[in-house]
């Protein structure tokens, strides 16, 4: 086997039942119920007008501004699927364009995780299929490789194993590692109740804020009338 250079053809995926649970929540929600450490970072944002994002991993990993993986991953990819790249967050070169973003879409391709660039900005806000990025760039790619895909991958310091969840809305993106899913989406619930109690709460003025007071003198604060 060539380390780097590898494809792997199979993998568990998170379960169709569990992707569909998780679609509608909040990813701010879903974040807070993973003690906040499992998120892909602020420079990920969406190229895509509206709509979340919510599908299985399958993970890529190439050269900065090489594109020969990413192609080889949308041609194997099941529907469903979100394609996940950790391209070292360079935006020198894009990584996909127009002609790729229609190939996925006709592929079922559910959306990208790209941490790199993409090109032909316009048709992805008029296509509208869920895509995060670090930026764009007329620039196009090589197609050389190396590269990997169905293997563990790392963006901002979280590892992204393939067959995770993968989440995204307008706030950014976060994993859910697939063996911990149940637990997770049981949490991520129980918060989005609770936030949306405390939200009609708000807008009816009865909202308890004496947990401020509380946590400035409990720091020690000084209060000068």
């Amino acid at each position: 086997m060539t380390y780097g250079f590898r494809v792997k053809l199979s993998w568990d995926r998170t379960a169709p039942e569990l992707v569909e649970s998780f679609r509608n929540l909040p990813v701010a929600n879903v974040s807070d119920s993973m003690s906040r450490i499992c998120a892909l970072g602020a420079d990920l944002r969406p190229m895509h007008r509206s709509g979340n994002l919510a599908g299985p991993a399958l993970t890529v990993r190439t050269r900065p501004g090489d594109n020969l993986m990413l192609h080889k991953a949308i041609d194997m990819a099941k529907p469903g699927d979100v394609i996940v790249v950790d391209a070292a967050g360079e935006t020198a070169n894009s990584l996909m364009g127009e002609l790729m973003l229609a190939h996925a879409i006709r592929r079922g391709v559910a959306g990208f995780v790209i941490n790199g660039a993409i090109r032909d900005a316009e048709a992805f806000l008029e296509r509208n299929l869920p895509v995060f990025a670090c930026g764009a760039t007329h620039r196009g790619p090589y197609r050389t490789g190396p590269g990997e895909i169905g293997f563990p991958i790392a963006i901002n310091g979280t590892v992204i194993e393939p067959g995770d969840l993968i989440l995204g809305d307008l706030d950014g993106v976060v994993s859910v590692p697939k063996a911990n899913t149940a637990e997770i989406l049981k949490a991520a619930i129980k918060k989005h109740e609770s936030e949306t109690r405390q939200m009609a709460e708000t807008e009816a003025g009865t909202v308890n804020r004496e947990w401020v007071d509380k946590a400035l003198r409990d720091g020690g604060c000084e209060f000068i009338a």
